[in-house]
């Protein structure tokens, strides 16, 4: 089926109302209201808990804040283009799997989207079981991938504990310093006061100063800048030097 408003609203109708229950988020960056309200509903009928941001600066502050199962991204959004948006959420760490949709459908600009982050690329107009396909696609495979958490410079991965910075050099952490930088790397927007951190990453230690201790590892491993103290606040990340 082709996108458009008539097929959208027929495929919905068709859709039971088993497969409308709510399931993973799904942020979608689109400024044709019409497209917009049609992409809403068509995930919402396969299933998904739609957002929509009709401009980039709306859609980066969201996928910075929020948690989403994927992100459907046009390139042509005012504010802040769709690239833009990319390399901010990817810049902050946040590794949301994103599929462009866009009328910029060349080879370039399909290899432009992909190299700036992106997962997948589609060109409009689209199919549109080949585009909920995909979404489900990107979902799944997010899922069943291992944790990892991306900070400027770097990445964790969560299992292993081991840090791969962009240079390739690797570094193995303890299980706290792990920890620490997995938490401040899921909300990089967020300043964690001491008690926040000692409850969720320290709990079983009873002294705030732990907190500053291994504030002052990860920030020998990696630079000053990777943890940025908020005066009178507390923590929240940085930069890698």
């Amino acid at each position: 089926m082709s996108a458009d408003g008539s097929d959208a609203a027929s495929y919905a109708v068709g859709m039971s109302a088993a497969s409308r229950t709510e399931g993973p988020r799904v942020l979608v960056a689109e400024d044709d209201s019409r497209l917009a309200g049609m992409l809403e509903t068509l995930l919402r009928s396969d299933g998904y808990d739609v957002v929509i941001a009709r401009d980039g600066q709306r859609a980066l502050h969201l996928g910075l804040t929020e948690a989403f199962g994927a992100v459907v991204l046009d390139r042509g959004l005012p504010a802040v283009d769709g690239l833009g948006v990319l390399a901010g959420l990817r810049k902050n760490g946040v590794t949301t799997p994103v599929l462009i949709l866009s009328a910029l459908g060349t080879a370039p600009d399909r290899v432009d989207g992909l190299n700036a982050g992106a997962e997948d690329y589609l060109a409009k107009p689209f199919d549109i079981d080949e585009l909920l396909a995909r979404v489900r696609a990107l979902i799944r495979r997010a899922s069943s991938s291992v944790p990892t958490v991306r900070f400027p410079g770097g990445r964790l991965d969560v299992g292993s504990r081991t840090v791969t910075l962009a240079d390739g050099g690797r570094t193995v952490l303890s299980d706290r310093e792990a920890g620490l930088l997995e938490l401040l790397a899921r909300r990089p927007e967020q300043v964690f006061s001491r008690g926040v951190l000692l409850d969720e990453v320290f709990a079983d230690a009873d002294d705030p100063g732990v907190v500053d201790t291994y504030v002052h590892h990860l920030r020998k491993k990696f630079g000053r800048t990777l943890i940025e103290t908020v005066r009178g606040v507390g923590y929240r990340l940085g930069g890698l030097e």
